[in-house]
C-alpha cells in the first residue's frame, strides 16, 4: 500500500502549528509499519534551514495549469528519517517569509493541489491513497475527480481528507471560481457554501473518507456550536466521518533522552523532577520553592485557547499557595493580562512573551501541573506531552482533550478535568489538582499513571493503516 501525503507544513522543513508536527511523525510511523508514505509540501523559500535544503535534489520540472494558465514547478526530493520528502518549488508563491496569510493564499495552494497530482507521472511512485489536510490541500479530491478520473493512471486513487481546525475552511469570494480554481461552468456546487468559495466544503464533498483528528471532535464537529458554519454538509456525509486521534513523536519527547531539559529522568526516578522545577522557577525569575505547586501552560495567548477563563478567576487562584510559568505569544488583550500579572505578583508568575522550544520541554519537565482550559481543542498535542513527562494535565473535556485525559476523582485517572466552559468550574478542577498536590504519596502514583499512558503514533497509525485498507479494499 502507497500513500502520499500531502500537506502545507511538515517537521522538520516547516511549521506553523501542529499540522506539521503531524505531518512529520505519522509517515514516520507508517514506514516503521512497512507502509510506503512519501510527503508533498511546498519549498518555502526563507523558512526552510540551509542544512535541509543540502539534503535536497532536483528530481525535474513541470508546469502546473491555474486555471487558464500555466506555472513553473520544480520537484525536489530529500531523505529524512526514513521518508521521502517531495518539496514543490515556485518562487512566486512559495518565496516568503511567513506561510500564510498572504492576499494569494487561495491561488498559491489552488497551485499546490493541481501540482501534488500533476507530478505523480514524474516521481516513480504511484499513490494508492493521497492523505490530504486541512484547506490548503482541500481542492486536491476535487481535481482528481474532476480532471485525472479519466485517465488510467489515476482511475484507481482514492483520497482521505484530514481537518485538523474546523475553523481554518479557506473561505473566498465566488469570483475565484473561474479566475483561479479552473472548475468547469455548473459545478460551482462543488465548492460553493452560503455564497462563498469554501474549500474545505469541497474536500469533504470529493474525498472518499474524511477523518479528523480525534473522536470527541468528529462528534462535536456535527453540532453548530462548534462547525463554525460547516455541521450542514457533515451531516450529509456522516457516512465518511470519523476521528483518530493523534499520537506524539516519542523520539521528540523522551524525558529520558530530551537535550533540552535540565536533567534527565524516567519513571522510576520521577523525583528528578523536582531539580528540572528549581531550575525552571531559576529560569523564569520565580522564588524556589520546592513545596509551592507549579502550574505550567504552553499555549497560543488566544480566547480560543480558554485564557477568558483564567483570566476571570486568575488573581483568586493566585490567593492560593501557587505559581504560574506561562510561555505563549497572541492576542494584544492577553499579552497584556499576564504581562501585567507578572509584574504585579513576581513571586508567583513567570511569563515569556513569544515561542521557545527549549523552555517549552522545560516546562513540562519541570512543572507539576499543565493548564489547558481551550474553548475548543481539535486532539491537541500538549496535554499528551505533559503526560509524557509526568506533568499532570488539567483541562476541559473537550475534543481530544476528552479523548486523552480522564478526571483521577474515580481513582484510576490521569489527570483534572471540568466539563462546561465556565471559569469557576475551571478553578474547582485547579482546587482539586491542588488538594491532590498535598498528598505527596497518591501524586507520585498519579505522576507515574501518566507516564505510562501510551500517546505514541504507534496506535494512531495502526488506525489510520486499517481506514487505508478499508478504502482500497484490502483485509
Amino acid at each position: 500500500m502507497k500513500i502520499l501525503f500531502a500537506t502545507s507544513e511538515a517537521l522538520p522543513f516547516a511549521m506553523s502549528g501542529g499540522l506539521a508536527d503531524v505531518s512529520g511523525a505519522l509517515p514516520k510511523a507508517l514506514r516503521r509499519r512497512l507502509v510506503g508514505c512519501r510527503v508533498v509540501m511546498p519549498l518555502y523559500g526563507t523558512v526552510i534551514s540551509r542544512e535541509l535544503r543540502e539534503k535536497m535534489t532536483f528530481v525535474g520540472s513541470i508546469t502546473v495549469p491555474v486555471s487558464w494558465r500555466r506555472q513553473y514547478c520544480g520537484i525536489f526530493e530529500a531523505h529524512v528519517d526514513g521518508v521521502i520528502y517531495y518539496l514543490l518549488d515556485n518562487e512566486y508563491y512559495f518565496k516568503r517569509d511567513t506561510l500564510y496569510g498572504h492576499y494569494d493564499d487561495a491561488e498559491r495552494f489552488a497551485f499546490f493541489s493541481r501540482a501534488v497530482l500533476e507530478i505523480i507521472p514524474y516521481i516513480d511512485f504511484k499513490p494508492d491513497i493521497i492523505h490530504c489536510n486541512d484547506w490548503q490541500t482541500a481542492m486536491v479530491p476535487v481535481y482528481l475527480n474532476e480532471f485525472y478520473k479519466q485517465n488510467p493512471l489515476y482511475s484507481d486513487i482514492k483520497t482521505v481528507y484530514t481537518i485538523h481546525n474546523i475553523q481554518y475552511q479557506g473561505k473566498y469570494g465566488m469570483e475565484l471560481y473561474n479566475d483561479l480554481l479552473g472548475l468547469k461552468p455548473g459545478r460551482e456546487s462543488l465548492i460553493e457554501y452560503d455564497g462563498c468559495v469554501n474549500l474545505m466544503k469541497g474536500g469533504i464533498q470529493c474525498a472518499d473518507k474524511v477523518t479528523t483528528v480525534s473522536p470527541t471532535y468528529a462528534r462535536e464537529i456535527l453540532d453548530p456550536y462548534y462547525s463554525f458554519g460547516l455541521d450542514n454538509i457533515l451531516k450529509q456525509f456522516t457516512y465518511k466521518l470519523t476521528g483518530i486521534v493523534n499520537g506524539i513523536d516519542y523520539d521528540v519527547y523522551n524525558p529520558e533522552t530530551d537535550p533540552m531539559i535540565f536533567k534527565n529522568f524516567t519513571s522510576d526516578s520521577i523525583e528528578t523532577k523536582a531539580f528540572n522545577k528549581a531550575e525552571l522557577q531559576k529560569q523564569v525569575g520565580l522564588p524556589e520553592r520546592s513545596d509551592t505547586p507549579l502550574i505550567g501552560m504552553v499555549t497560543r495567548l488566544v480566547k480560543h485557547k480558554g485564557l477568558d477563563l483564567v483570566k476571570c478567576v486568575f488573581e483568586e487562584i493566585l490567593r492560593a499557595d501557587v505559581q504560574f510559568v506561562i510561555l505563549g505569544t497572541g492576542e494584544y488583550e492577553f499579552e497584556t493580562f499576564f504581562y501585567e500579572m507578572a509584574q504585579k505578583y513576581p513571586d508567583k508568575v513567570g511569563l515569556k512573551l513569544g515561542f521557545d522550544a527549549t523552555l517549552a520541554h522545560r516546562i513540562y519537565a519541570g512543572a507539576d501541573m499543565f493548564l489547558m482550559p481551550s474553548k475548543s481543542e481539535p486532539c491537541g498535542l500538549a496535554q499528551m506531552v505533559a503526560l509524557r513527562y509526568g506533568t499532570v494535565p488539567i483541562v476541559r473535556e473537550t475534543g481530544g482533550l476528552n479523548d486523552t485525559i480522564t478526571d483521577s476523582g474515580d481513582g484510576v485517572g490521569n489527570g483534572f478535568t471540568f466539563k462546561n466552559f465556565n471559569a469557576h468550574e475551571m478553578q474547582d478542577a485547579v482546587w482539586r489538582a491542588l488538594a491532590g498536590y498535598s498528598d505527596k504519596n497518591g501524586w507520585n502514583i498519579l505522576r507515574k499513571r501518566g507516564m505510562a499512558c501510551n500517546n505514541s503514533w504507534g496506535a494512531s497509525a495502526s488506525a489510520y493503516i486499517g481506514l487505508y485498507k478499508e478504502i482500497v479494499g484490502k483485509k
